[in-house]
């Protein structure tokens, strides 16, 4: 019994330092690249997204009525800025953003059209910023009074 515990610890070493030697001879130099050009960028922090507003306030309008307008942004960080992706609360509202990088110190519009047919009364819609801050995700605000039409 005490020979096939010995054979079986003296296997087992042999696994486990094989496959050390392995594992670091399986690193490419390409992936070690790009992990430290990630790790130095890291290092510089994230985006950092100011706004002008993050509420829009249209005031009263007419049911029917379609504004426009738009958000200024500025990149505050030390690395470009990316909006991803810029999502709606609904379908009555279209958002435009920029699809290239802001680069640090730049600015740039997220331009909204907001549709009232249908919708009278108080409004408070918002518009889901995915972003490469530190939060991930901004959310702005669109806001008024829509007047319902007379029938």
């Amino acid at each position: 019994m005490k020979k096939i515990t010995i054979i079986y610890i003296a296997i087992l070493s042999l696994v486990v330092v094989s496959c050390k030697e392995n594992a670091a001879s399986k690193i490419k130099d390409t992936n070690l690249e790009t992990a430290k050009e990630r790790d130095a960028l890291n290092n510089l922090g994230f985006a950092i997204i100011e706004f002008d507003n993050t509420e829009f306030d249209f005031g009263t309008i007419n049911e029917d009525d379609i504004i426009d307008g738009a958000f200024k942004i500025t990149n505050k960080g030390k690395v470009d800025l990316l909006i991803l992706s810029a999502k709606p609360s609904c379908g009555c509202t279209v958002p435009e953003w920029p699809k290239e990088a802001i680069k640090p110190g730049e600015s740039a519009d997220i331009k909204f059209s907001f549709n009232s047919r249908g919708k009278p009364g108080m409004q408070n819609k918002s518009i889901t910023l995915k972003t490469n801050t530190e939060k991930a995700t901004e959310v702005i605000r669109i806001k008024g009074m829509v007047t319902p039409k007379n029938k």
